[in-house]
């Protein structure tokens, strides 16, 4: 009897944890712009979707607790969804990160990418590049990260360093 409630107490407890993150294995291209801003890292996750959101840009994957969030591919047109082969800067998709900064605090990073070719023998993400700033998908981008840090600010600036202790008549600091 002592056994089937350790058991269960066993299944309970490895079922309530959760050691891996749903976000995936990817990090933002050296490109993507970010910043830093005075929210926890499910606030700025939740501020960034509802900012992405305002300028119509659909968002499909939301992960509040990972800090990670994702477009599906999208026509930079019409911003709609697409099922067409994102070929070409006219099809992006937007992937944001919300990484934990100082205490208090988050760096978000936001990649607008596109596909300039095709090629099987690679995989997705190797096929994957930042769009150029100018484009209009990357301008409502960094329009909504702008805001954001507009809105919410960004950290204060590091404590200033004490200026060096002089030396008195001896050679010794004061």
């Amino acid at each position: 009897m002592r056994s089937s409630y350790l058991l269960v107490f066993l299944a309970l407890t490895t079922a309530a944890c959760q050691p891996a993150t749903t976000r995936p294995a990817l990090s933002p291209l050296p490109e993507a712009p970010g910043s830093e801003i005075r929210l926890t890292v499910p606030e700025a996750t939740r501020r960034l979707v509802e900012a992405l959101r305002t300028d119509s840009i659909p968002i499909r994957t939301v992960r509040l607790r990972d800090g990670y969030i994702e477009s599906p591919w999208f026509l930079t047109r019409t911003r709609h969804p697409t099922g067409q082969r994102p070929l070409g800067p006219g099809v992006v998709r937007i992937r944001g990160w919300a990484d934990p900064a100082r205490p208090g605090s988050t760096q978000l990073s936001i990649e607008t990418v596109y596909r300039p070719q095709g090629d099987p023998s690679l995989p997705e993400r190797e096929l994957e590049r930042q769009v150029p700033r100018d484009h209009p998908v990357a301008l409502r981008v960094e329009g909504a990260l702008k805001r954001l840090v507009e809105r919410f600010g960004t950290p204060p600036p590091p404590p200033a360093e004490k200026p060096a202790a002089e030396p008195d008549e001896n050679g010794a600091e004061e």
